[in-house]
């Protein structure tokens, strides 16, 4: 399919785009929540024509059946707002308080519809298949399991997948990729130190939970410094502690929390074994008990370095090689598209968002964020091409 012919195709539905994307930011829904949306990905699928249907509750899949048998590709877009009240001065800021589209999903999910409409219109000449992943929560509980869990990538079977993420970093009209490693595995600790009251003149008499806290936190600095190899480096933080309850009381109880970030799997394991066995070790020979509690958050995206090679090339030819950016080093922020990147061989990559001139500069998660709607249709484009050349490889 020849570039020029494509664009011009895509060019015809920017204003319907637009429309598309501003109608879902004034009506932002939290994951889990995003009934209203689900029901108008499914309204648009089925006024195009495509098959579709509900899945993990709030998530769509749609498919294209091209005209020839072939491999299926997926295209994946998360639908969910965030927990903040929208302070731009706009027309189509958020109608709900405190919702907002400030992490730009709002523009995934209109990128992939316009997405499906151009090769829709194309499905005749398509070897293969076209799957369209509407996923919710992905900023809470994480809608890619579910959906995986309920065979989305099954039945056809889906041989790649390819996904994108805003970007007010990069201008538009450039796109960020990274090889390998792009995005840490999470995990939330709780970490409970069990001690023994007395009074504070006392000391003799009771198990200081605080003193034995400041042991353990002391040793926890170790795990990274002293354990993991520096060229993979993790992230450990402490962001609270809680304990006792009197200047003359010695604390029987303390609680602490925090977060791990680890690049692969490997050191994920490491870290939370060493942290374990330091919990519970020190607090013994103190006198006390210590508790470790882990909530397992997502697993590191890892990209198939295949995939990315799509990404780039496609790229390049869209936008021009000096616009297409190598991302330097992994994130150690979070996303869940990484258990489709798990599941199969996928490419994820930031899509240029920001423009000065047009007051294009808030990051994500904030209540100014805004995008240059000129980017909907370079994303539409990237994930066509990636879609078909994927298909034609």
């Amino acid at each position: 399919m020849k570039f020029d012919y494509l664009e011009s195709k895509v060019m015809e539905i920017k204003n319907w785009v637009i429309n598309i994307r501003r109608d879902f930011h004034q009506n932002p829904e939290l994951g889990l929540e995003e009934y209203r949306t689900r029901d108008k990905i499914i309204e648009y699928l089925n006024h195009m024509g495509i098959e579709n249907k509900i899945v993990a509750e709030t998530g769509v899949v749609g498919i294209i059946r091209g005209k020839n048998q072939g491999k299926t590709v997926a295209l994946r877009a998360d639908m969910d707002a965030l927990p903040m009240d929208d302070k731009k001065d706009v027309s189509y800021k958020s109608k709900v308080e405190g919702k907002m589209h400030a992490c730009g999903h709002d523009a995934h999910t209109a990128i992939l519809l316009g997405t499906a409409k151009i090769l829709n219109n194309m499905k005749e000449r398509i070897n293969g298949n076209i799957k369209f992943l509407f996923q919710p929560a992905e900023e809470t509980v994480g809608g890619a399991l579910p959906m995986i869990e309920e065979k989305v990538l099954e039945n056809p079977y889906v041989d790649g997948v390819f996904g994108l993420h805003v970007d007010n970093n990069l201008k538009t009209g450039q796109i960020g990729i990274k090889y390998g490693q792009m995005k840490a595995a999470s995990d939330m600790i709780r970490i409970i130190i069990y001690g023994e009251n007395s009074h504070g003149a006392y000391p003799q008499d009771g198990v200081d939970a605080i003193a034995i806290a400041g042991q353990v936190i002391v040793a926890l600095q170790t795990v990274v410094s002293r354990n993991v190899d520096p060229r993979s480096s993790a992230v450990l933080t402490i962001g609270t502690i809680k304990g006792g309850y009197g200047g003359n009381i010695i604390a029987d109880r303390v609680e602490m929390e925090g977060i791990v970030r680890t690049l692969n799997k490997e050191s994920r394991e490491l870290v939370l074994h060493k942290i374990k066995k330091i919990v519970e070790q020190i607090p013994q020979t103190l006198g006390g008990e210590g508790e470790f509690i882990r909530t397992e958050g997502y697993t590191a995206l890892i990209n198939d370095n295949d995939m990315v090679d799509i990404v780039r090339k496609n790229g390049q030819q869209i936008l021009g090689k000096e616009n297409v950016k190598k991302i330097p080093f992994p994130s150690y922020g979070v996303e869940d598209f990484s258990y489709f990147a798990a599941t199969r061989p996928s490419a994820f990559f930031q899509l240029g968002t920001g423009n000065i001139e047009k007051g294009i500069i808030h990051s994500g998660h904030t209540s100014y964020f805004d995008i240059d709607e000129d980017s909907l249709t370079i994303g539409i484009l990237l994930q066509a091409r990636n879609a078909l050349e994927f298909l034609k490889s």
